[in-house]
């Protein structure tokens, strides 16, 4: 049997940064510092400026990020957040932790990022306190037409950049639009530490501050709790020194992500598969997602030539089981219509050029 290809596989990333990531382990071990030190501070400011913004602040993973950051923002128990529903329930969990109302926007069906015709109207029909743009996949928005909706009503927009590190629109990346963002360093991101991580970045000194109490129990001082909402969620030294140490590969990385994603939307010629767009720096191919009427035909197919395959993500957020206020919705048609339809490929900087032949012959016989 063929030797099987992984949506991503972890062991061989690991490898490629090992030397340098064990040098930043042994530093952090020989400290004696491990949470909130010098490699934690080095880490925020390193990430700021690759993300050219003011402030960073590291967090416990990447939904405390943006419900610390959106807090930071000001929501509250009953804002109503506009949002997507086909990005793996994660800012709704969020929103949910906040006691904040999810207003659910649909998705345009070709970048399948929030549809901005049905944005502007939701933000015209009724009171929204903040906006989520969540850069699904990898792939970051057009952020100044998101503004040009949300600035002149006051709105301030959080993006979600868990799948977009690195990723730029005008020589802007993603993380320095809206009014804060949130990233995750989860294991399978583009940047991904050895356990979770996340960080909130923003321009705003104020924010940022907020979020550093929010992150430490609300402390202003120690023992000294000023803030509602705090909780502990902090980064650990451990990982923040393997995520600087990860920092300075993550633009080849994401090249390589991107040529084979290129690949993959020009060779794949199937007639019942739709390929994505072929993108330029606005893509850092976190995840390679078409789509297909037989979606999980195709999934077979590919598992009996031993190619692993996910769906990125099955079940609309109001369509979760817990949200039962949502029950009986007749929910978005272009998000319920992509959930049947997606499936996810391998993508990752170490997958050869033999491996990528492989799928897309493999894809192309189906």
């Amino acid at each position: 049997m063929a030797e099987q290809i992984l949506i991503n596989d972890l062991s061989r990333h690991a490898s490629s940064t090992e030397t340098a990531v064990r040098a930043s382990v042994e530093r952090v071990l020989r400290s004696g510092w491990y949470v909130l030190g010098k490699d934690g501070e080095a880490f925020e400011r390193d990430f700021a400026a690759y993300c050219d913004t003011k402030h960073c602040v590291g967090v416990a993973n990447g939904t405390d990020a943006i419900e610390l950051g959106l807090r930071a923002l000001g929501v509250r128990a009953g804002s109503r957040v506009a949002s997507v529903a086909n990005a793996g329930h994660y800012t709704t969990t969020a929103l949910m932790a906040l006691a904040a109302e999810p207003v659910f926007v649909d998705v345009d069906r070709d970048t399948k990022l929030m549809d901005l015709a049905h944005l502007r109207q939701v933000a015209e029909e009724g009171v929204i306190d903040a906006v989520v743009v969540t850069h699904l996949f990898g792939l970051l928005h057009d952020m100044e037409a998101v503004l040009d909706i949300t600035a002149p009503l006051g709105i301030p927009v959080f993006e979600d950049c868990a799948q977009a590190h690195g990723a730029r629109r005008g020589g802007r990346r993603a993380g320095g639009f809206g009014a804060a963002a949130g990233f995750s360093f989860y294991p399978t991101k583009n940047l991904g530490a050895l356990g979770d991580g996340g960080a909130v970045v923003t321009g705003s000194a104020e924010v940022a501050e907020r979020v550093r109490h929010l992150r430490q129990y609300g402390w202003e001082a120690k023992y000294h709790a000023s803030v509602r909402g705090g909780r502990n969620s902090r980064l650990d030294e451990i990982q923040a020194a393997i995520l600087r140490a990860k920092l300075p590969f993550l633009d080849g990385w994401n090249e390589r992500r991107r040529a084979i994603a290129r690949r993959y939307s020009t060779e794949i010629t199937h007639p019942r598969v739709r390929c994505p767009a072929v993108h330029g720096e606005e893509f850092v191919a976190h995840l390679y997602v078409l789509t297909s009427d037989d979606r999980d035909g195709l999934r077979t197919h590919l598992a009996k030539a031993a190619i692993r395959t996910d769906v990125h993500y099955p079940v609309p957020d109001y369509r979760q089981p817990c949200l039962t206020e949502f029950k009986g919705w007749a929910g978005l048609p272009v998000t319920d219509e992509l959930a049947s339809s997606i499936l996810t490929l391998p993508c990752f900087p170490e997958l050869s050029d033999d491996e990528v032949t492989r799928v897309i012959s493999c894809v192309n016989a189906w």
